[in-house]
């Protein structure tokens, strides 16, 4: 079968000489060659997420890590931070993890506010908040230095984000942010195959997982810290996965972390100038659009699965129809990962192609 370029939000397309790192030998996952392995691409993690605590590999998607956060820093009650769909199903999830979730709750395509987290957590009581950095369902960033502001003024309710969409593609300063648990997976932004998640923790949260009841053990937070303590992982790794993320840190590393910033920031903004030339307009708010993906709205009304047939059987490539609810109202297009101005430049030129004449 012929090979269909994605653009999707993710899975997005990965290399072959990333593909080509999980044909390495399988190596044992207890034995001193993955412990090399492990030991060898740890201070780069910590580079990425920056910060000076460990990082840890999950054999799961990043949903695994997120769950693993609530039942690790949850006592009893979380803020869910909501502005789309996955934003909004983590409140499902803390709820059937048998906590007191409540949301804060603004509509799709709107950003999480400073003032109204403020006004939310001046009630009291909350353990934790959660927050998904860049909203792949609506093509939302919320604003992350600013809500850690507010964070930073209730020291004793924890600050959990998921980055999977945007970690390594802007800037997120762990430490200096004072996230709690960081997280991302490894089929967005990172440009690998489904499989893999990592995350950090802070040491604020080791404390609350050390009185949590009910951690489990696949994602209990204390059995990574001390697995990783010895370059290992609490259960079998998918190891060719670890070999992959060895070579796309490679990658990442050559071109530049700023460079790499810029980069996204160039290609959405060739994304962006496509739009607005086509008369199309965005879903997100001004300001608070992703660098690594475009929610387009639909306000021309065209067929937007006629669109995708289009890309598909004249240029083997697609593009996202719409997440959920905005499905056929939007359209999505990723410019994350290991797209440059070439692929970018090739996918507008095939956009221009399939689209319907006004």
């Amino acid at each position: 079968m012929s090979h269909v370029k994605l653009f999707i939000p993710g899975p997005v397309e990965v290399s072959a000489k990333t593909f080509a790192a999980f044909s390495r030998p399988m190596i044992g996952h207890r034995g001193n060659d993955f412990k090399a392995l492990y030991r060898a691409i740890h201070p780069r993690l910590q580079q990425l997420f920056q910060t000076k605590q460990p990082v840890f590999l999950s054999t799961s998607s990043a949903w695994g890590v997120m769950e693993a956060a609530i039942r690790n820093l949850v006592p009893e009650r979380v803020l869910c931070c909501m502005c789309g769909a996955f934003s909004d199903k983590w409140l499902d999830v803390s709820r059937r993890c048998g906590k007191k979730a409540e949301a804060l709750q603004v509509e799709w395509g709107k950003p999480i506010r400073p003032e109204a987290l403020d006004q939310a957590l001046a009630q009291g009581g909350f353990d934790a908040v959660t927050l998904i950095h860049n909203e792949t369902s609506t093509g939302v960033v919320n604003p992350l230095v600013h809500l850690a502001k507010v964070l930073a003024k209730y020291p004793e309710v924890l600050f959990i984000v998921d980055s999977v969409s945007s970690f390594s593609a802007v800037p997120i300063p762990m430490d200096d942010l004072g996230i709690d648990v960081l997280l991302t997976g490894s089929q967005k932004a990172l440009a690998l195959p489904p499989g893999l998640a990592l995350f950090s923790a802070s040491d604020k949260a080791f404390a609350r997982a050390e009185k949590a009841k009910d951690r489990g053990y696949y994602f209990d937070f204390l059995e990574f810290r001390k697995n990783q303590e010895s370059d290992m992982t609490p259960s079998t790794p998918s190891i060719a996965h670890i070999h992959a993320l060895e070579s796309k840190l490679d990658d990442i590393f050559a071109e530049g972390i700023e460079a790499r910033h810029a980069r996204h920031a160039r290609l959405n903004g060739m994304v962006h100038d496509w739009v607005q030339k086509n008369g199309f307009e965005f879903f997100a708010d001004e300001g608070f659009r992703s660098k690594t993906l475009t929610c387009v709205a639909n306000n021309r009304k065209i067929d937007v699965a006629a669109l995708i047939a289009a890309l598909k059987s004249r240029h083997n490539c697609i593009i996202d129809g719409g997440y959920g609810k905005l499905k056929g109202n939007t359209f999505r297009i990723s410019n994350m990962g290991d797209e440059t101005d070439e692929t970018i430049g090739r996918l507008l030129e095939w956009l221009d192609d399939a689209l319907p004449s006004r």
